[in-house]
């Protein structure tokens, strides 16, 4: 049982053991915003008080970016997205200085995927930059059902002084099949109350900030 799960193929806690969830395929944006949306409004409360006027700013794809965009628009910014909804979304302030990556559409998320985003990611230095995931965990780190997400990703927090990781606790422990980077590449790891006690354990006093968030 340990080598399994060092392995990541189990999961050990006093209880027993538990297969970790494998995630095939991305969920379609549809589908994601029927899940955890307490939490993912919560998370996005928290995250938005990071960020400062003025601030040049990278939002990732999904549902929770969605919510911390909703967040944000009070504020002088230069935003720059993968995502199409969240660039429509933001470009009605006019305050916001919105880009849009670019590049070949992902029909599941509605963002940007591809060499061209990627090279514009590579281009920039923000103040700070937002990933989200659908699955996420300790030994994994963060994963992506596909090679051109996890690249993408990695490109979006790569330049950013800050680097912050919003997950929120129903995707702790599964993993997909691509790695973007280990949790210890953030500055800080915004996730909800509803996380496991044994992994709220695992995860504090690591390299990261963990911050836990109460759902209304």
């Amino acid at each position: 049982m340990i080598k399994l799960d060092e392995q990541g193929v189990i999961s050990r806690s006093h209880g027993g053991v538990a297969l970790r969830r494998f995630e095939p395929a991305q969920p379609t944006t549809n589908e994601k915003q029927l899940r955890s949306p307490a939490e993912k409004r919560a998370i996005a409360r928290v995250a938005a008080s990071l960020v400062n006027a003025g601030d040049a700013v990278v939002l990732d794809a999904g549902t929770t970016m969605m919510e911390l965009a909703k967040c944000l628009t009070h504020l002088p910014l230069r935003v720059i997205t993968v995502d199409l909804h969240i660039a429509l979304f933001l470009a009605e302030f006019r305050q916001i200085e919105v880009t849009i990556v670019g590049g070949r559409i992902d029909d599941s998320s509605q963002s940007c995927i591809g060499e061209h985003g990627r090279k514009l990611l590579r281009s920039v230095y923000p103040n700070i930059a937002f990933m989200s995931c659908n699955s996420w965990g300790v030994k994994t780190g963060v994963t992506t059902p596909t090679e051109d997400k996890a690249g993408l990703k990695q490109e979006i927090i790569a330049n950013a002084q800050r680097k912050v990781l919003l997950a929120d606790s129903s995707k702790y422990g599964a993993h997909s099949l691509f790695n973007v980077v280990p949790l210890e590449r953030f500055n800080d790891v915004i996730t909800d109350v509803n996380l496991p006690p044994s992994a709220q354990v695992e995860l504090k006093g690591r390299a990261f900030a963990l911050m836990l968030v109460q759902p209304e």
